[in-house]
């Protein structure tokens, strides 16, 4: 049996990306998953250059494995933060909010390998004609900034694995080995998870961000700001006031304003639930405890190992 092509393209053990969100994947969190044998990733969304060049050096020392960089495309200072990837040799790079048409090729040539981010089937075909490496196609359910498509990653990863022909990886709504079975059965080469590792030991949340989270109950996420660009949150005060704002009306100038700047700092970073924005994705629900990154890791392995010896015997599938 040949192996999973997206272990052997970007040399990791086992086919997961840990996702890099801002102000909760720094180095800590990076290194540490990627000595567990999955692709860490450095968030750098939420980081200025100086910031983040201390966090690739950090994690080069803290790590001999592949690791990669998250990196918006609409970041203002992107060219900075390209540089700054050429120059630590960062194996690879995981591209988002934007058109990966303008770097895919000068990272390429840099030898730097290259992941886009996509919400539909549409975006993934333009992603392979750009001449990525892979794509991630996140459903509805995922945290932090999402499609206007607003499709799950139940409709999303079957549409996009008939359409493309390099590896895919699957996003939103996946938290445990059997989510991750799911979506390979779906079509995806593998997956990548994000909330989960908000609640481990080595992100960067604060810890009354983590203990939200781990408090979540069904129907606590909502998306929101479609107009601006669409983000999913955890409800709070700042979420009722961005409903109120939308109950009478306001314009996108309104909302821009009441979003303000350092909404996403204050909440995840600095632990203010109540003024802060709480990005997060509707498995919230199901994450029950602060964990070493390693040991969720070992957990959602051995459970898809389990589920999938399992799937073939189980009375349900027989009729």
């Amino acid at each position: 049996m040949s192996k999973n092509r997206f272990c052997t393209h970007f040399q990791v053990k086992y086919p997961i990306i840990q996702a890099g969100m801002i102000w909760c994947s720094g180095w800590e969190l990076a290194s540490a998953c990627s000595n567990s044998g999955v692709l860490g990733v450095i968030g750098s969304g939420s980081m200025y250059p100086d910031v983040l060049e201390e966090h690739l050096k950090k994690c080069k020392q803290a790590t001999d494995k592949p690791f990669a960089v998250n990196l918006p495309l609409i970041y203002p200072q992107v060219d900075d933060h390209i540089a700054l990837i050429e120059q630590y040799k960062v194996p690879v790079v995981i591209s988002s909010a934007g058109n990966p048409a303008k770097w895919t090729a000068r990272f390429k040539e840099s030898g730097i390998k290259v992941i886009h981010v996509v919400s539909s089937r549409k975006f993934a075909l333009k992603a392979e004609q750009a001449g990525v490496d892979a794509v991630v196609a996140e459903g509805f359910e995922a945290g932090g900034h999402n499609g206007r498509e607003e499709t799950t990653t139940l409709c999303l990863i079957p549409e996009v694995s008939e359409a493309i022909q390099i590896p895919l990886i699957a996003a939103g709504g996946i938290a445990s080995g059997k989510a991750m079975l799911a979506a390979m059965n779906l079509g995806a080469d593998a997956v990548q998870i994000g909330s989960r590792f908000v609640a481990s030991e080595e992100s960067s949340a604060h810890l009354a961000f983590k203990h939200k989270v781990l408090d979540a109950i069904e129907g606590d996420t909502k998306l929101t700001l479609k107009e601006i660009t669409p983000v999913r949150l955890l409800v709070n005060a700042f979420a009722n006031q961005v409903e109120e704002a939308y109950q009478r009306e306001a314009s996108i100038e309104e909302l821009k304003e009441l979003l303000g700047r350092g909404r996403a700092k204050k909440g995840m970073f600095l632990g203010d639930l109540d003024e802060g924005e709480l990005e997060i994705g509707q498995i919230c629900s199901m994450i029950h405890e602060i964990l070493p990154a390693r040991k969720i890791i070992q957990s959602i392995l051995s459970q898809f190992k389990q589920s999938l010896s399992e799937q073939a015997t189980m009375d349900r599938y027989n009729f």
